[in-house]
């Protein structure tokens, strides 16, 4: 029986989120070792310590009532009328939650990076410096599948600032130090080693972490990872809820892919292959004839995508990327995503027992196309896109044909009404939909002050919404 492990995201407060004297042997060859000191913690901390920030953001949240018998005909309660009519008669009070977290300025001029599961839909952020002088704090970017979030303070002065380091030259066995703020600890320092590399851990579709069993706990998410040489080479994210000594931290040099869109507010685009791919096991790899089990097995070629163009089918094993070595499935998403749209790379693919070379080029992931443009165009603040095979599977959603909401305008109508990311539109004021183009025109016809009707599919439910049109 496989064992089920509960992650818990590094934010503290209110709502807890269930979404480093000695010497040490270094190996130079075989039966050879070379005697290697710990880092001077006293001194990182000294160093760092003042690059570490305390994060405290806050939040409004409605209570929500208990359906209707209304909304529910099905439902028989004989109770369930007298409640309902005297809940109305309650006032629904907005509730404040705040949570806590950590941050480590990476420039003078008061760039904060964080965890995106931080400050995600905080109406307010507050950040605490090592002086205690407090600011609030505008979000730049983030980048909600790495976890990751810009955040920027104007503040008095040049800030202290942590240099980044190179998280591909860490080693298993090296020595770390976290600096965070666990249950509002401010400034808490705890050390130990990298424990392992390349951990995918179910949190997203880049999982590419650092372990480690340097002490972290919830308050410490967006605390930095620092290596011997006082470089940042990690951000902490997650711990196993049940484990001791078994942190995550998101490797810098995926942060460092996408930290130039972050900084300059740009939204997050990546590499796009089109393919979805399995892992090869020893079976598999028996009945394909290979040697070992390795590389990543293309079960499916999206029809149009760039592989499709390339010549890639069904049944290769994408063995290289770019030049480098796909072992297993789980590192080709994350070299695609890291790839600069538009570039021409080569794929090394095993076909028939045979090796061939691929060119392909890069495309734009579907999702990241177009979405921020037609948000911003949409009259009724609502972002779409077709609905692919790829992006129902990534959003676990039934794949049907049709028009997917990928982002809704904060506070706009549509999000008062009820619609929400991921409902598939079919209808839109009784014209049906069954692309992006044809909703476009459909929301074209809407007026200012008219009526929008939607019928959505969400899950395996139908329902309609309205609102009008700002």
């Amino acid at each position: 029986m496989k064992q089920r492990i509960q992650l818990i995201l590094l934010a503290a407060g209110l709502a807890t989120l269930t979404l480093f004297g000695t010497t040490a042997l270094a190996a130079t060859a075989p039966g050879k070792h070379l005697l290697r000191q710990t880092p001077d913690y006293v001194k990182l901390a000294e160093d760092l310590t003042p690059a570490v920030v305390n994060i405290s953001t806050r939040k409004t949240l409605k209570p929500s009532r208990p359906q209707s018998s209304l909304q529910n005909p099905g439902n028989s309660d004989p109770f369930q009328d007298f409640f309902d009519h005297f809940y109305q008669g309650i006032p629904e009070h907005s509730q404040p939650q705040t949570s806590l977290g950590s941050g480590v300025i990476i420039s003078g001029d008061g760039k904060i990076l964080t965890n995106y599961h931080v400050i995600a839909d905080a109406d307010e952020i507050t950040v605490r410096l090592s002086d205690h002088h407090h600011y609030k704090a505008k979000v730049l970017g983030t980048d909600e599948k790495l976890d990751v979030a810009v955040l920027k303070i104007s503040a008095k002065g040049a800030l202290h600032a942590a240099p980044l380091g190179d998280s591909d030259r860490i080693r298993v066995g090296d020595w770390v130090m976290a600096i965070g703020n666990p249950f509002g600890l401010e400034r808490t320092v705890t050390a130990g080693i990298i424990s392992a590399k390349g951990r995918v851990i179910g949190s997203g579709p880049y999982d590419d972490f650092l372990q480690t069993d340097a002490s972290i706990n919830p308050g410490n998410s967006g605390g930095p990872l620092i290596d011997g040489k006082g470089e940042v080479i990690g951000i902490n994210t997650a711990i196993i809820a049940s484990g001791q000594g078994i942190g995550f931290a998101i490797p810098i040099n995926m942060i460092k892919s996408v930290l130039p869109q972050l900084q300059q507010g740009k939204k997050v685009t990546r590499g796009y292959l089109g393919v979805k791919v399995q892992m090869v096991t020893d079976d598999l790899a028996s009945s394909f004839g290979m040697d070992e089990a390795r590389g990543a097995l293309v079960a499916e070629v999206t029809s149009g995508g760039p592989a499709d163009k390339a010549g890639v089918k069904a049944g290769d094993i994408i063995t290289e990327f770019d030049g480098k070595v796909v072992r297993d499935m789980n590192e080709l998403p994350r070299l695609v995503a890291g790839t600069a749209v538009g570039k021409n790379v080569h794929l090394k693919l095993l076909r028939d027992g045979k090796t061939i070379d691929k060119a392909v080029t890069v495309a734009l992931l579907p999702s990241d196309s177009g979405a921020a443009a037609k948000a911003e165009a949409s009259s009724i603040g609502i972002a779409v896109q077709d609905l692919t095979q790829e992006y129902a599977a990534n959003a676990g959603i039934s794949y049907r044909k049709g028009v997917v909401v990928t982002s809704l305008e904060a506070n706009s109508t549509a999000e008062a009404a009820g619609v929400q990311v991921n409902d598939v539109i079919t209808e839109v004021n009784g014209t049906k939909v069954a692309t992006a183009a044809e909703y476009d025109k459909a929301v074209a016809q809407l007026k200012t002050g008219s009526t929008a009707r939607l019928l959505l599919k969400r899950g395996e439910t139908s329902l309609f919404v309205a609102f009008r049109i700002p």
